[in-house]
C-alpha cells in the first residue's frame, strides 16, 4: 500500500517530468515523438522513483528509451531544480517502457479477428514455442 507521502511525491515527479522529457524531445528536433509519463511509483524508502512511459511511434520506443536511461543524471538535475520547494531529496529515477498500451491493443485486435491465423498463416511462427 502506498502511503499518501509517496503518492504525492509521485505525482510531482510525474507532472514535471511530462514537461522535462517533452521539452527535451522537441528541442532534439523530435517534435513528431509523443513522450508520456504513464505512472511514477516511489520506493517506501523516497529513494528510487520508477517512471514508466509510454512512447509513440511505439517502434521509436526503445531507442527513445535508451537515449533517456543515458541522460538520466541530466534529467534528474533538471527534476531536481524543478521540485527544489517540494522535495529535499531527489530520488534516483529508472525509466521503464509501459506497453499496457500495446497490450490492449493486441487484445482488441484478436478479439475483432484481425490477427486471424486462419486467414494469414504467417502469424502462426510467431505462436509457436521455441
Amino acid at each position: 500500500m502506498e502511503s499518501n507521502r509517496q503518492k504525492k511525491i509521485a505525482s510531482v515527479l510525474q507532472r514535471d517530468l511530462v514537461e522535462v522529457l517533452q521539452g527535451a524531445a522537441s528541442q532534439g528536433g523530435l517534435r513528431h515523438i509523443i513522450i508520456s509519463v504513464t505512472k511514477v511509483k516511489v520506493t517506501v524508502d523516497l529513494s528510487i522513483a520508477k517512471v514508466y512511459l509510454s512512447i509513440f511511434p511505439i517502434s521509436k520506443g526503445k531507442e527513445m528509451l535508451e537515449g533517456i536511461r543515458s541522460n538520466t543524471p541530466l534529467i534528474k538535475h533538471e527534476l531536481a531544480q524543478r521540485t527544489r520547494h517540494q522535495l529535499r531529496k531527489m530520488p534516483q529515477l529508472a525509466f521503464f517502457i509501459d506497453d499496457s498500451l500495446e497490450y490492449i491493443d493486441n487484445i482488441e485486435r484478436s478479439l475483432k479477428g484481425l490477427d486471424n491465423p486462419i486467414s494469414d498463416p504467417s502469424l502462426l511462427q510467431k505462436r509457436k514455442k521455441a
